[in-house]
């Protein structure tokens, strides 16, 4: 009998113990930060202190709308001037990225850590100004070389220029201290359509990069330095 009662008193003892451990294991919910996120691509930055033909400046920001919804945005200026074989031309201007990423990362406790795919809409205003160009000479005969073009018509500004495209986003970012992360991303680009010269094609836009005769498709890259702005926190 007594043995019985002290096994007793022991089941119940153990229950109540496991009870109370599992109460306060549930008690401790972490909470996930919501908030702007917004910084600078600091590739863009390095780029304008060493190549002495472009000069460049982006932001980005996005806001979580949901636990792993992302809304979007990059605006920035981009100057550049190319060099190829038979014209010289620099494209001005400025442009705007919005849409969405989506992560697909499940942090551990406490990390709040992103690898995301997601979608944006780019558009861009510009002008392109051709600063040189060379006729080129296929009767050859004595090496004469290339004719250099002096026609005005050409050799001119080109403005009210636009470009309009869609971009798939692949990126990563890692929290390297409270609320401050580094992040790091590649853009397939396609190009939708926009306006340009008949004389002189668009080449070189701001935000989609170079733009060939011969595919509507580009690439692009961007790492980020950015800063939480947390608004509220939900559970997780």
């Amino acid at each position: 009998m007594s043995k019985y009662f002290i096994n007793s008193i022991l089941f119940f003892s153990c229950c109540f113990l496991f009870a109370q451990n599992q109460t306060a294991t549930d008690s401790v919910v972490y909470k996930e930060k919501y908030g702007l996120r917004i910084g600078v691509d600091i590739s863009k930055l390095i780029r304008t202190g060493f190549d002495e033909n472009y000069s460049g400046f982006e932001l980005v920001g996005d806001y979580r709308v949901s636990k792993r919804f992302f809304a979007a945005v990059e605006l920035g200026n981009e100057e550049n001037t190319v060099d190829e074989d038979f014209f010289n031309f620099t494209s001005k201007g400025s442009y705007i990225k919005v849409g969405f990423d989506y992560n697909t990362y499940e942090n551990w406790y406490g990390m709040q850590n992103s690898i995301s795919a997601g979608l944006r809409y780019g558009l861009s205003s510009f002008s392109q100004t051709v600063n040189s160009f060379t006729i080129n000479n296929r009767n050859q005969f004595f090496g004469e070389g290339n004719t250099p073009g002096t026609t005005d018509e050409i050799l001119r500004e080109f403005d009210g220029l636009s470009s309009q495209w869609i971009e798939a986003v692949f990126a990563i970012k890692a929290e390297l201290f409270n609320n401050l992360y580094l992040g790091a991303s590649i853009r397939l680009n396609y190009l939708l359509g926009g306006k340009e010269e008949d004389i002189f094609p668009n080449l070189w836009s701001p935000g989609f990069n170079r733009i060939t005769q011969d595919s509507k498709f580009g690439i692009g890259y961007n790492y980020s330095i950015t800063y939480l702005i947390p608004l509220y926190k939900t559970k997780k």
